[in-house]
């Protein structure tokens, strides 16, 4: 999953590819590279970032997920929102699938708008409020409290029948760099087998940061990261560095 922002503020590449001509070369360099997914985020949720109606969301997508589909057919596009009301607005322009941060927590009828529209749906830990989603949170065991966080959620998911489910530990969100680097220690426990799981680590502060390096600094030591994950069981990476990520699965299907 490559990660293609509209933002003019998020913290590594804002400002990049705001504008039509440069999302598509970068979802075509992507494509090239290797990425099957283009994830398209209208805002950012780095802390402290502007913060963003569905209205407004709507207006900075415009027609870019129809236009990126008709340049390339085969790609797959995931809509990054919280809002129902961008749900539903993507879904008529075509998009694949829904990547939504907050669980469900920040938007009460965004798991009606997954059922309504039936799309794959990526299920991620959050703290409860976009107002806290970035204060960190001691868990006494983060594996446990993801896995009760997931088991509520897909329960109310699949009652509403949402079945197509993926799983995101949420790295990057509320939690300590310890509890961070136990996630990944730990990722062939999180989830329940049933549903795949999303690893999202590129570019995040709990590698950086500890190493004293900057987010386009850590390629190395990411992709380490993700070999480690994919090892454990992980599906899908979502990623800034497609063509390295593709290399790193490759070492991967190589090991396997």
């Amino acid at each position: 999953m490559g990660i293609l922002n509209l933002t003019p503020d998020s913290f590594s590449d804002g400002g990049k590819f705001n504008n039509e001509k440069a999302a598509l070369e970068q979802s075509e360099k992507m494509l090239k590279g290797g990425a099957e997914i283009i994830d398209i985020g209208p805002q950012s949720t780095r802390p402290n970032a502007e913060f963003l109606s569905a209205k407004e969301e709507i207006r900075r997508i415009g027609n870019m997920i129809s236009t990126i589909k008709k340049e390339f057919p085969e790609a797959l596009i995931s809509l990054d929102t919280f809002y129902a009301e961008t749900v539903k607005f993507g879904f008529n322009e075509g998009m694949d699938i829904i990547n939504d941060i907050s669980g469900g927590h920040y938007d009460e009828q965004m798991f009606d708008a997954a059922a309504e529209t039936k799309l794959p749906y990526i299920l991620m830990h959050v703290n409860p409020s976009y107002e806290t989603m970035h204060e960190k949170v001691k868990f006494d065991d983060i594996t446990l409290a993801v896995n009760q966080y997931f088991s509520k959620k897909t329960t109310e998911l699949l009652a509403k029948g949402v079945n197509d489910i993926i799983l995101d530990p949420g790295f990057g969100f509320g939690k300590t760099v310890e509890d961070q680097m136990k996630m990944i220690d730990e990722v062939e426990y999180l989830g329940f087998g049933k549903f795949p799981l999303l690893i999202g680590i590129s570019r995040k502060s709990f590698i950086y940061k500890p190493l004293g390096k900057s987010p386009l600094d850590i390629n190395e030591e990411t992709q380490k990261l993700h070999l480690k994950v994919l090892q454990q069981g992980a599906k899908i990476l979502r990623v800034h560095e497609v063509e390295e990520a593709a290399a790193t699965l490759k070492i991967f299907n190589n090991l396997k």
